[in-house]
């Protein structure tokens, strides 16, 4: 993995990419996964929580995870970024350039995830990363999240 400077914004530019790296673990979501999130977070929509409803109601065939839970695996299922940022005191989470939900998860589906350097600028007080972050089915033709991730370093 390529190391670069948080102030080098000549070579953090460089790195930008329109190539994800390679897809990082697989991990599955089960439907018991799907209750305990519905759990600590309150949704307890149907189409995520009630097995039989969604068997016979989604348009998904059955339950589907809750797209914030599918985000909120990144770290168990993505890969290191394709460049490590270096020399810094802190790494803030500045925000979401971009979070789209894009495909449906089915209970108890394998995930992975991949990311690229999307963007660097220099910003008041630091320097402001975009990597990109692809999560998706395992074998799946696309996406089911893609999640612009901020990260300010200084």
């Amino acid at each position: 993995m390529q190391e670069i400077r948080f102030d080098d914004i000549e070579s953090l530019t460089a790195a930008v990419s329109d190539e994800f790296g390679e897809f990082g673990a697989e991990v599955e979501v089960t439907q018991e996964d799907v209750d305990a999130f519905a759990e600590l977070t309150g949704d307890h929509q149907w189409i995520h929580v009630d097995v039989e409803r969604a068997t016979r109601e989604s348009p998904f065939g059955g339950p589907i995870v809750h797209g914030f839970l599918t985000l909120s695996l990144l770290p168990k299922v993505a890969t290191c970024p394709p460049v490590k940022v270096v020399g810094h005191s802190v790494g803030v989470n500045y925000g979401a350039d971009k979070l789209r939900f894009l495909s449906p998860v089915p209970a108890g589906s394998r995930l992975h995830g991949r990311a690229r350097l999307a963007n660097a600028v220099v910003k008041s007080g630091g320097t402001l990363v975009t990597l990109e972050w692809d999560i998706r089915v395992v074998r799946a033709d696309r996406p089911a999240v893609l999640y612009g991730m901020q990260i300010l370093y200084r």
